[in-house]
């Protein structure tokens, strides 16, 4: 009596070339599941950098100035040479004075002065950069269209195109965190035609899209680890559940720098 085919009999009667297929479609999700994380980790240090300079920025301006203040008071006490050249060095890191133009250059429009312009010259407070964090919603929107319109899934040149362009919308959207919008562009995907059936491939083809992909991912991890290992980066990992809560403690510790700052340059003026 003949019995099924054992799983090892199975094995041995596919094709070479199934078995590489299903190896290069395991490879480009995984590939995609990185470039999402890799997007994500970027949007989000890209809006904390923001977040940091507009909160940070002026405190660590002021520390430079005290920095320089303090030099340049013992340089005139002492007149010794060396002293003059760190306070030389010391005024040199104070970031100069923008003029007018360079100040307000980039909030000049058709109808003049923007609004955060406009305050900054009346007794109204400037309004911060808007608050960027995408949501849960908008990271489970941008993931479901990542994998499905992701430029790696395409076999032909012009379907690859319409994906990189579509793709590129979709990273825009959840840059700015608007979860509308993604939710649109899920809705045009879903409308759009269909990506063409992938055709089998032969080996020498398959094995140039595993070695592609590899490659591919190689670019990415080089990307992942420069984000990670910048200041910003490094921040985050410190707090990746309250970067807000850190921007706070930071603030914290620049303040008593200030105060510290300040008291020594008192004591050098008297």
């Amino acid at each position: 009596m003949t019995g099924a085919p054992t799983a090892d009999e199975t094995d041995a009667a596919e094709r070479p070339e199934a078995r590489l297929e299903r190896a290069v479609r395991a490879a480009e999700q995984a590939l995609i599941e990185f470039e999402i994380a890799v997007e994500t980790f970027r949007v989000e240090v890209e809006n904390f950098s923001r977040l940091h300079h507009q909160k940070l920025g002026p405190m660590y301006t002021r520390l430079d100035e005290l920095d320089a203040l303090i030099a340049e008071a013992r340089a005139a006490r002492s007149g010794d040479p060396e002293d003059l050249r760190k306070a030389q060095s010391a005024r040199a890191l104070v970031m100069p004075m923008p003029g007018v133009e360079e100040l307000f250059g980039d909030w000049m429009g058709s109808e003049g002065l923007s609004p955060e312009a406009e305050a900054m010259l009346t007794d109204r407070p400037v309004q911060p950069p808007k608050r960027v964090r995408p949501s849960d919603e908008a990271r489970k929107l941008y993931r479901e269209l990542a994998r499905k319109a992701h430029p790696d899934l395409a076999r032909e040149e012009e379907d690859r195109r319409r994906r990189e362009e579509f793709i590129t919308r979709v990273n825009a959207a959840y840059g700015r965190g608007d979860e509308a919008l993604l939710r649109e562009l899920s809705e045009e995907w879903a409308a759009g035609p269909a990506p063409a059936a992938a055709e089998l491939s032969e080996s020498e083809e398959l094995y140039a899209r595993l070695d592609w992909l590899a490659r591919r991912k190689e670019l990415l991890t080089v990307v992942a680890r420069d984000l990670e290992d910048s200041a910003i980066g490094a921040m985050l990992r410190m707090a990746p559940d309250d970067p807000d809560r850190l921007l706070e403690e930071i603030a914290e510790q620049l303040l008593a720098q200030v105060a510290e700052r300040e008291a020594e340059l008192a004591a050098l003026a008297r």
